[in-house]
């Protein structure tokens, strides 16, 4: 796998070997051996996929400690943005995000660690989105940053009035107003 470095440190991308022919293609998605290699050292303990249609936003969502999640995502089908934004207090990117295109053509993987804020929205008429965790779901933990905070500028690439939201989704606050936050000088690993 090859490892390509974002304006964000330890935000990475991951471009996997791939192996074509007239039979289809055939890459490794993870390797435990060649993540710590490259990346860092890190269990996954819970993988997560979900189905959406055009339109949909995800986001923007974390959890908060002890159970904070690094997460690693792709798409199996189709395209969508993927958005991780640094909610560190103290890193000297707070407050910046990285935008990916995420497609099953080009077979990328975004590499968000613990202390960022993640979402997408998708492109295509629909997308099949994977994710690998390492920590457990906890709904208590959860907490999440408005997907259209103006001081974030994120171009979603999808028409305001084409957005489709959960409920939920539809009333975060802003980053400026945020209630919790991680710190940058703690140890999030």
């Amino acid at each position: 796998m090859k490892i390509i470095e974002t304006a964000i440190e330890d935000v990475v991308i991951i471009e996997p070997r791939l192996f074509k022919d007239e039979r289809g293609y055939f890459f490794e998605s993870f390797s435990q051996r060649e993540f710590e290699e490259k990346i860092r050292k890190i269990s996954f303990v819970q993988d997560n996929e979900s189905k959406s249609s055009y339109g949909v936003l995800r986001g923007l969502h974390f959890q908060k400690p002890p159970y904070a999640q690094s997460k690693l995502v792709r798409v199996i089908k189709g395209a969508v943005l993927d958005v991780a934004v640094d909610i560190r207090k103290g890193s000297p990117t707070f407050g910046k995000h990285v935008a990916i295109e995420l497609t099953e053509e080009n077979h990328l993987q975004l590499f968000i660690p613990r202390g960022f804020a993640h979402g997408f929205s998708v492109l295509s008429q629909e997308v099949i989105f994977q994710y690998k965790c390492d920590n457990f779901y906890a709904p208590q933990s959860e907490g999440a940053l408005a997907w259209d905070d103006s001081d974030l500028n994120i171009n979603w690439r999808i028409p305001t009035n084409q957005i489709i939201l959960s409920e939920k989704d539809k009333h975060h606050e802003k980053l400026k107003d945020a209630s919790w936050l991680f710190d940058y000088n703690t140890n999030l690993y």
